[in-house]
């Protein structure tokens, strides 16, 4: 039962910090969705810091769980790439962006254990791409220039800054797909 509180406790933090950012949601908030006293939400996590770092955490966790699987598949190293893309794309199906963009706006103001989970989850997913990147330019499918580990900074700072963008549209989806995909097509396309 416990398990399942915090689980809880951490799955209505995600949405809210995902939607609102930090700095709009308190345990006031959780407490309303998961139906349980402030109380128990400290016992579970003492501070709004402990709570966000163990947030940041598992999504990090999470996302390396989902990018390994991507690179398990027999999909080509386009699909992956598009695979990829797909998940920022899908986040705003539900008016949400990555939690850890969502973060980095507030970085400043964050505890150093939580800036560091954050640091952690960029770095993860800029040695993800720049494996993925470095798979299709050995197999002379893609060129990236200056470098595998440049082109990986620009597509998270690209698949970022989209989202940022399209949560402004009326169909937050649809405008990522017309921000993100023709340039995808036009880099990484096999055909």
């Amino acid at each position: 039962m416990e398990n399942n509180t915090a689980k809880h406790i951490l799955d209505v933090a995600q949405d809210i910090v995902r939607n609102r950012g930090y700095s709009a949601f308190s345990y006031a908030d959780i407490s309303k969705q998961v139906g349980i006293r402030k109380a128990s939400i400290h016992y579970h996590f003492p501070s709004k810091d402990e709570l966000v770092r163990a947030l940041v955490k598992r999504y990090r966790e999470g996302m390396a769980r989902t990018c390994a699987q991507i690179a398990k598949s027999a999909a080509s190293p386009d699909q992956q790439m598009l695979q990829f893309a797909n998940l920022y794309r899908d986040g705003l199906e539900h008016n949400q962006i990555c939690l850890c963009a969502m973060l980095a706006a507030d970085f400043a103001v964050l505890p150093p254990a939580v800036q560091e989970e954050i640091q952690r989850f960029f770095r993860d997913i800029e040695v993800w791409l720049t494996t993925l990147l470095q798979q299709g330019c050995d197999d002379k499918l893609w060129d990236c220039q200056p470098s595998v580990e440049q082109e990986a900074k620009g597509l998270m700072a690209m698949l970022q800054g989209a989202q940022l963008l399209a949560r402004s549209s009326e169909d937050g989806a649809a405008a990522f797909e017309q921000l993100v995909y023709p340039i995808l097509e036009a880099k990484f396309s096999n055909a």
